[in-house]
């Protein structure tokens, strides 16, 4: 069960001065028992090397893996060419940090607005994009947009940029539920093949967690489960509820697959090892 705490849900008690990179990692592994952290570049006052080798050391020390770093302030499109090539610069720059970090999975945005793309459009991001990738494999760690704002939050997009980047390293934040065009569970069900980390916003998880959790397992999702927390108001109680919430359906999920492969093995005692492996 791979759950983590992204590093947005605490923008409120950071703004407040009450919160640090370090208490944050403390929190995920003391507060909340986890061994995942999922880092928001905001949560980071220096991209230096010295203090990036402190918080990896932070990590170690922490024994936390880095599931997700999400890098804002880098995403690929703006209509200025020299504004894309000045956040070209930057998501490198977070990339390296990705590297020294060792994260499995990195989110840069497309950016944009939220209408369909135009051909330049697609081409640029999607290069980029694939030049990420490439950087992304030489380290480890997979790279791709989150389903937030901007051309991303249109489902028809995300799926041309994937199949045009056709990169082994590529894939999506899927941020459960936020399009704004179409059908909610369609674009998480035509997405959900390409997602490598999630978001589970406070809305799905008090509103339809369960359906949710279950679309992206049917379609093979095997990845973390991000809990992130928005509303910056009494943060470490609203994280720990969705985080239980989360934790219980996961469980309860769990429990349900492996008691339907029960039945199915008792009733059938003739399976085959491939079989009941399936089950």
């Amino acid at each position: 069960m791979k759950i983590s705490i992204a590093g947005y849900s605490v923008h409120g008690l950071l703004s407040e001065g009450k919160i640090d990179i370090f208490g944050y990692l403390e929190s995920c592994r003391f507060r909340y028992g986890l061994d995942t952290a999922d880092i928001w570049n905001g949560l980071l006052p220096s991209l230096e090397p010295s203090f990036i080798r402190s918080v990896r050391h932070g990590l170690e020390e922490r024994e936390l893996t880095l599931v997700n770093y999400h890098a804002d302030g880098c995403h690929v499109w703006e209509d200025d060419a020299a504004v894309r090539a000045k956040n070209r610069e930057q998501a490198f720059e977070h990339l390296k940090v990705a590297a020294a970090l060792g994260a499995k999975t990195v989110r840069i945005d497309t950016g944009g607005k939220l209408e369909r793309m135009t051909p330049e459009q697609l081409t640029v991001i999607s290069d980029q994009f694939r030049e990420y990738c490439e950087f992304g494999q030489e380290h480890g760690f997979s790279v791709g947009p989150e389903t937030h704002w901007g051309i991303s939050l249109i489902a028809d997009n995300m799926e041309d940029i994937a199949k045009t980047v056709a990169h082994p390293a590529y894939g999506i934040l899927l941020h459960i539920g936020h399009w704004e065009q179409g059908d909610p569970d369609e674009g998480d069900r035509r997405l959900a093949p390409y997602a490598i980390h999630t978001h589970v916003d406070a809305k799905i998880t008090h509103s339809c967690l369960a359906e949710k959790i279950q679309l992206l397992l049917d379609a093979g999702y095997t990845g973390c489960w991000g809990v992130e927390h928005h509303s910056k108001k009494n943060e470490y109680a609203e994280i720990a509820v969705q985080l239980a919430m989360v934790r219980r359906v996961l469980a309860r999920l769990l429990w349900e697959k492996q008691s339907a492969a029960s039945v199915v093995h008792q009733g059938n005692p003739l399976l085959t090892a491939e079989q009941e492996r399936r089950a």
